[in-house]
């Protein structure tokens, strides 16, 4: 397509938005993630000249213009402008999370790049935000490294968790990165490694001190608690990964009390998700924290969120003119658009209006889209990943408690401005009447 636009004479700038069309199944909102990797990317792409070389080769590509891959490519830079939701910001179907501006080569080129970026992160953090709410107020780690479809992806998957809520990670490789706290505990190969179990946990307690936590059911965690007791140790916490996790830890919180730990937390994992966290929040069971695998690092419930990167202004004749997509339940709206989310006297959102750019919207409450980035460059320093945690917290909390709650009683008020509406009817026409 670049190829063919350059061609084509085609390289006035263009506008594309990047929005969701519908919630997967079981969401009543999602949690905008992934904004600052994406415009690192951007302010970092360029070809080199080994894959000017490789793209050189492809014989779909015989019939381009020696000039495409000796002065288009090598010159090539994102030079754009970018308008953004800020992450941790709770947005909802058809709204743009993010807008391009740029030449039309430069903005199409990055589509893959970015919606591959914001999707994964903003579906991980979305399902954390359900997952931490969920703990009502317990810490939530994510565990799931293992689990992701590469490193890689785990490393931006714990990314999207600390964005959600969660309270830190196992993946060391992104708390290097991104500065996420990390944590971790023992795996059961270390007891199992040890002539007794007794001896796993000394060990274990003899390097870490009482940061040490200790996985306790390798063999019966009853049994694992009376060994600590007995040799006198007395770890920060201790893990239980399997079994019935109510009956086990209400077993091993009173064992741990009889044995004089009281400070001694529990910590639970193994296949945990909002369903099981908030079973065992309502059951009231003694569990101080969860680990989360697979239901965080795959966001296994949603794995697709099934954004949608769409063009909706092009350049012609030194002209911007609006663009429409008419596709069978995939209809885009034309124009470079703004979202104003609109509060209540006491503060509360009560809906959002998706409107144009340079519309005037009258109401309390904010525009959701910010220039982040102008030339290619940002304009600002990547906030702090604790802020944006900080931020979707404090958004959530503005919303009524049926959009937020797990049993989707409510579903938050989309509109769209008369303007907008406007506009759709007219470039439609116009494009009905331009085929004719």
């Amino acid at each position: 397509m670049a190829a063919g636009y350059v061609t084509a004479g085609i390289t006035g700038r263009a506008s594309f938005e990047l929005s969701v069309r519908s919630l997967p199944a079981r969401r009543s909102y999602l949690i905008a993630a992934g904004l600052e990797p994406a415009l690192e990317y951007l302010e970092k792409f360029s070809f080199t000249a080994t894959e000017i070389e490789y793209l050189r080769g492809l014989s779909v590509l015989k019939n381009v213009p020696v000039s495409f891959f000796d002065e288009t490519l090598p010159a090539l830079t994102f030079t754009g402008d970018v308008w953004a939701v800020p992450e941790g910001t709770p947005v909802f179907p058809h709204e743009p999370l993010l807008r391009v501006t740029a030449p039309l080569v430069e903005a199409q080129l990055v589509e893959t790049a970015l919606l591959s970026t914001i999707s994964f992160q903003t579906s991980v953090a979305s399902r954390a935000a359900r997952i931490v709410g969920a703990a009502d107020g317990h810490p939530v780690f994510e565990f799931g490294a293992r689990r992701a479809h590469g490193t890689d992806a785990g490393v931006l998957a714990a990314r999207g968790a600390y964005v959600g809520g969660c309270g830190g990670t196992s993946m060391v490789e992104a708390g290097m990165r991104y500065g996420l706290p990390v944590a971790g505990t023992m795996a059961h190969s270390w007891v199992m490694c040890f002539e007794t179990e007794t001896e796993a946990y000394v060990r274990y307690m003899d390097l870490y001190g009482r940061q040490a936590v200790l996985l306790i059911d390798t063999y019966d965690s009853v049994t694992a608690v009376d060994r600590i007791a007995k040799a006198g140790l007395k770890p920060g916490a201790v893990r239980i990964d399997s079994g019935d996790l109510i009956k086990e830890s209400q077993l091993v919180r009173s064992r741990l009390d009889l044995a004089g730990l009281a400070e001694t937390s529990i910590l639970v994992s193994g296949d945990l998700d909002e369903d099981r966290i908030r079973a065992l929040v309502v059951a009231e069971a003694p569990i101080d924290g969860y680990g989360v695998g697979n239901a965080l690092s795959t966001a296994s419930d949603a794995p697709a969120l099934g954004g949608v990167y769409k063009l909706v202004e092009i350049e012609r004749n030194g002209e911007a003119r609006p663009t429409v997509k008419l596709s069978k339940g995939k209809v885009t709206y034309p124009g470079r658009k703004q979202v104003r989310r609109v509060a209540s006297e006491s503060g509360e959102y009560s809906h959002d209006v998706i409107g144009l750019a340079d519309e005037e919207f009258s109401g309390a409450g904010y525009s959701l889209l910010e220039r982040v980035m102008v030339g290619g460059r940002r304009l600002r320093v990547a906030p702090e990943l604790v802020s944006l945690q900080e931020r979707t917290q404090r958004e959530l909390r503005c919303f009524p408690a049926s959009v937020r709650d797990m049993q989707l009683s409510g579903q938050y008020s989309l509109r769209l401005s008369e303007r907008l509406q406007a506009l759709m009817t007219t470039v439609t026409g116009a494009l009905h009447d331009a085929e004719r």
